[in-house]
């Protein structure tokens, strides 16, 4: 199976797409080294501050977003790596030496100014990383000192300090950049003129989770009050798909994907715009590190039954299937095809589509019946049966008067 998972990237070579992401995980050299046992590729540590980055953390400093018991997502006002640089270059060292066929990238924030990203970077290269990761995306705590996200938010800040980590390093240099802009396609190319090696997308998406409203305080309650934090999991994947698909179209460098992966079939889904690793955080704080068993196998079986020779062979095929709004088929058209078997006459679709489409659904003897005439094609019932009786079927009737009065 290892076989054909594995990936090469920048040069590393990867004995699978998956490796975890900066964050609780791999806060700790034992940490790493757990998961790197049960079979992870690799990992990103998590942040190596500069001496002179203030940090501190609070508690609690997590906050879940719930789909009825279900957690879909975790806002963290959490900080950066608490553990001083000293410890890290000892750990990387410790890792590399008992791990030397796995990735150890080294996330690192420097101060302001270049000199000191010049300085942690060199001095984690020479513990013996094999790649640097730049944190330019944090949204926790570090922005007030003009660093993380505040660097992601300047173009011209990631070309500037990724230009000068690339003057001391002969390791390759990923730039991880924040979703929290109006275009990270232009972060990207910033990045990538400063000379970066590879993109990381994306770092957590800037929130605020949730009010108790019983006290009325903001979540997570920090004794009262809270902050903006930042959302990892499975909620934000739409965003990151997005995201990754941008930069693939802007860049020709490798993508380090990061962002709402839960299942193998996430990450094909990143790999098809673009991504050619993947690096997951929530789903381990939320399953466990042996989720990697689940993700090799799935996407090992995913390779053979599509007769993918490797998982380079999915990398960026979807995006040429992204086009503009406007060039999209107007006399494409999908109407309803109810399963009566499925079918529990529940109405929901028939209300619904009274309320929010074009009422051309009704109940007859059978079940629900579709008035392809009235139907505008929006495909919203299919998403709203409880029993998944309904499929969206493709038909070629045009551009319907329907259609034209309702979009």
């Amino acid at each position: 199976m290892n076989g054909c998972l594995e990936v090469y990237s920048n040069g590393l070579r990867f004995e699978n797409p998956f490796i975890l992401a900066s964050a609780p995980p791999t806060a700790s050299a034992q940490l790493i080294k757990n998961a790197f046992k049960k079979g992870w590729a690799g990992a990103v540590t998590k942040t190596i501050r500069d001496e002179d980055v203030l940090n501190s953390n609070v508690s609690p400093r997590l906050s879940a977003i719930k789909d009825r018991r279900s957690v879909i997502g975790l806002e963290n006002i959490e900080m950066i790596s608490d553990k001083p640089i000293g410890y890290w270059l000892e750990a990387i060292a410790d890792i590399k030496k008992e791990f030397p066929g796995k990735i150890l990238i080294g996330s690192i924030m420097g101060a302001q100014g270049t000199e000191s990203w010049k300085k942690i970077a060199r001095r984690v290269m020479e513990a013996g990383a094999d790649a640097l990761e730049l944190n330019f995306s944090c949204p926790n705590g570090v922005t007030a000192q003009g660093l993380g996200l505040a660097i992601g938010q300047n173009t011209k800040a990631i070309e500037v300090i990724t230009k000068a980590v690339k003057e001391v390093c002969r390791i390759p240099v990923i730039v991880k950049l924040t979703p929290n802009v109006t275009s990270i396609a232009g972060a990207a190319r910033g990045a990538v003129k400063g000379g970066a090696d590879g993109i990381c997308a994306i770092n957590t998406i800037s929130v605020l989770s949730g009010i108790d409203i019983e006290t009325m305080t903001p979540l997570p309650d920090v004794d009262g009050y809270s902050t903006y934090g930042g959302l990892s999991g499975r909620c934000i994947k739409p965003i990151g798909l997005r995201c990754v698909a941008e930069i693939a179209n802007e860049t020709v460098v490798p993508i380090y994907e990061a962002g709402g992966i839960s299942c193998w079939e996430d990450a094909v889904e990143y790999m098809a715009v673009g991504a050619r690793i993947v690096q997951i955080c929530t789903e381990v704080m939320l399953s466990g590190s042996l989720i990697i068993d689940g993700l090799k196998r799935g996407l090992a079986g995913y390779l053979e039954r599509k007769g993918f020779a490797s998982v380079g062979e999915i990398c960026g095929v979807a995006l040429n299937k992204l086009i503009t709004h406007q060039a999209l088929n107007r006399g494409y058209i999908v109407h309803p095809q109810i399963d009566y078997s499925k079918c529990g006459k529940c109405e929901n679709c028939v209300e619904i589509c009274s309320e929010s489409g074009n009422g051309a659904l009704y109940v007859g003897e059978e079940g629900v019946i579709a008035d392809n005439k009235k139907c505008i094609g929006c495909s919203l019932c299919s998403f709203i049966c409880p029993n998944g009786a309904i499929s969206m079927i493709p038909t070629k009737l045009g551009i319907t008067a329907n259609m034209q009065a309702n979009f």
